[in-house]
């Protein structure tokens, strides 16, 4: 098993995903949104912005 984002369809009908790593657990979940598109855009945004995160302490 690869990681993966997993779009589903909350209770309330929005739209979230999560973030599951190879051995299945759940690394994070995310907002509601009212629109599928929304979700798969966030989805895209991390993919392409994450590399360069930085790391912070507080």
């Amino acid at each position: 098993m690869a990681y993966k984002f997993e779009v589903y369809k909350d209770k309330a009908g929005e739209f979230r995903f999560r973030f599951r790593a190879s051995n299945g657990e759940i690394m994070f979940g995310s907002e509601g949104y009212k629109a599928k598109a929304s979700a798969m855009n966030a989805i895209e945004s991390i993919k392409k912005n994450s590399p360069d995160a930085d790391v912070v302490e507080e």
